[in-house]
């Protein structure tokens, strides 16, 4: 049991440093034509970024169905993943973008810190000067001034 949860944790943490990653280098590079679409107002609830989502939960089931048979190391990354990808609809569609109207802003001082980062890295709709490219992981800077 402690090998499966030290395995999701893996799978868990791999996502938000390749996220970080994938967004900052890649969606804010080579492939803002499709990241852009997140940047400008929408008029629909779906938006062509999101065929990255779409991307992310196919590796975590592709993981999960080769390791379920045994349980192995790729199930439980995989449900790291899926773990990540479910607080990451949560915490950025629902709660950020308000994609979804479940919840009111955040009290909490973490995820007031997520939101406020998130709100700077859409400063500007442009590729470049964009800030903050992770989710949970997020500059302390985000965690001050409480009173907004």
């Amino acid at each position: 049991m402690i090998t499966a949860i030290g395995f999701i944790a893996l799978g868990f943490a791999a996502m938000e440093f390749s996220g970080w990653f994938i967004h900052k280098y890649l969606m804010h590079g080579p492939l803002w034509m499709i990241h852009k679409t997140h940047h400008q107002p929408s008029k629909t609830f779906f938006e062509l970024n999101d065929l990255f989502s779409v991307l992310f939960g196919s590796i975590a089931l592709i993981l999960i169905f080769t390791g379920v048979e045994s349980l192995d190391y790729r199930f439980w990354m995989g449900v790291g993943i899926s773990l990540y990808g479910v607080l990451y609809f949560v915490l950025h569609d629902v709660l950020v973008h308000r994609r979804l109207k479940w919840f009111d802003r955040p009290r909490n001082t973490f995820l007031k810190g997520i939101f406020k980062a998130h709100q700077a890295h859409h400063r500007t709709n442009q590729k470049e000067d964009a800030v903050s490219f992770g989710l949970f992981v997020v500059p302390k800077k985000f965690f001050k001034n409480e009173e907004n």
